[in-house]
């Protein structure tokens, strides 16, 4: 066991090694949609995704792109217009769908605010949040820090857009309590479905979303090709797989998905990152002081953060000056400067590379 343990690759990989640049901008403005600016500029993936699912006809898309590139915002801003668009009208217009409660509980607090702090949308759109778990004191109606979680005042006034499970949507189509809940659902009420983190409905469970999909349809009497359907995930979706989830998805959903249905990240290389930034530091650590590289070598995080600036700028950080905490920002700028780091970026080349082939390469380069 111990000579299994010690071999390396054949029980743990890696250390592995990746520094994501920014998504690139998209072309246009923070006023997208004019009734609901958003806070910052769109990304260029969020903004395709914009002229995918709006529109006089919305086309059904799949967005995947990385953890922390704003997924949410590329469909919730397009369905939170067309409820607008359509304020007044009753019924369910939009059901987006996750996999776990405590991530539709976490969107919910989200949209919440988002409706709350426009003024537009405030009193006009409603969401519900319908699953499984009971609160102590379920909402009644909506404020920035909630939606309505009541499941009684859902099921006498439905919500614009509905959040829930799979499950708890299957039971919402079955039982007689919940019928309520789509006595106002003509056949072109519902317009947008969506399906969070697409990926974790694989095999059976799969199956059974197919199912439930086309079950919903059934009962609403969607006219067919109507609906526009969203997947969103941060793991499908290669160059090689196009073809094979393209197939997935319109099997899923029983929904026809065109060949640019595929919303992909990108990203700016590492020569547009560092253009503006000429070189200003080429030292590098030397061989006698290696051993302060070492995290284990210091007691806190603050002992090693200002150990090592002095190490590789020959400059010492202020203790005052980490406490402020405005270091994150100034330090950004100051490596962006460093021969090493702009040669580690080139190397990484926008990939997540293991340490030996990292070392390898850049040795070439320093």
């Amino acid at each position: 066991l111990d000579r299994l343990l010690d071999e390396n690759g054949s029980v743990f990989k890696g250390p592995y090694l990746s520094i994501q640049l920014p998504f690139r901008e998209g072309k246009g403005t923070a006023e997208f949609f004019p009734d609901i600016p958003m806070k910052a500029k769109p990304y260029l993936h969020q903004e395709q995704a914009f002229q995918r699912l709006y529109g006089t006809r919305p086309r059904s898309t799949i967005v995947a792109t990385g953890t922390g590139s704003g997924k949410t915002e590329s469909f919730l801003y397009p369905i939170l217009e067309h409820c607008y668009q359509h304020r007044g009208d009753t019924g369910i217009k939009a059901i987006i769908i996750y996999p776990m409660n405590a991530l539709a509980s976490d969107q919910a607090m989200r949209l919440a605010r988002i409706i709350y702090d426009n003024t537009n949308l405030r009193g006009h759109i409603t969401a519900g949040l319908f699953i499984g778990q009971s609160e102590r004191e379920p909402r009644m109606v909506m404020d920035r820090e909630g939606i309505i979680t009541n499941k009684e005042t859902q099921r006498l006034k439905p919500p614009d857009i509905l959040l829930t499970n799979y499950k708890m949507l299957d039971y919402l189509l079955i039982r007689a309590k919940d019928y309520p809940l789509w006595k106002n659902n003509s056949l072109e009420t519902l317009k947008y479905l969506v399906v969070d983190e697409l990926h974790t409905f694989d095999g059976a469970q799969g199956t059974d979303l197919a199912c439930l999909i086309r079950r919903l349809k059934v009962r609403l009497k969607t006219p067919k090709e109507f609906l526009c359907c969203v997947g969103t995930s941060a793991t499908l979706g290669t160059d090689d797989e196009k073809d094979r989830l393209l197939k997935y998805v319109s099997e899923v959903f029983g929904e026809p998905f065109d060949d640019d249905a595929i919303i992909k990240e990108s990203r700016v290389t590492a020569s547009e990152f560092l253009e503006d930034y000429p070189m200003s530091q080429v030292s590098l650590v030397p061989q006698n002081q290696i051993s302060e590289l070492l995290p284990e070598s210091y007691s806190n995080r603050e002992e090693f953060i200002i150990a090592q600036h002095k190490l590789w700028f020959d400059e010492d950080m202020a203790k005052k000056d980490f406490e402020k905490g405005e270091w994150h920002n100034a330090l950004g700028e100051r490596l962006r400067s460093h021969l090493f780091f702009q040669n580690l970026l080139k190397v990484l080349d926008g990939k997540i590379r293991n340490y030996d082939e990292i070392l390898s390469d850049i040795q070439k380069e320093t």
